[in-house]
């Protein structure tokens, strides 16, 4: 299922970009999207799926938008 999702902060960084559109398999939710991609295991995200924040075991479906949210520190 195509699944645009975007990054902010440290995250869209490290993937070098600020969205893209990715293919899930069937059945992924928010949390095994993050897993799929390769991003830190250690860092707590936050989830929104079309503009919802949702919890990470939230199931995908084709055309969502998902957004991981990073931790923000500030000074």
């Amino acid at each position: 299922m195509n699944v645009v999702v975007r990054y902010f902060a440290n995250l869209r960084e490290l993937r070098g970009r600020e969205s893209e559109s990715v293919n899930f398999p069937a059945g992924s939710t928010a949390g095994s999207a993050y897993v799929f991609l390769g991003l830190p295991p250690a860092l707590p995200v936050a989830f929104a799926v079309n503009l919802n924040r949702v919890a990470a075991e939230t199931p995908l479906c084709e055309g969502d938008e998902l957004v991981f949210l990073p931790p923000i520190g500030g000074g």
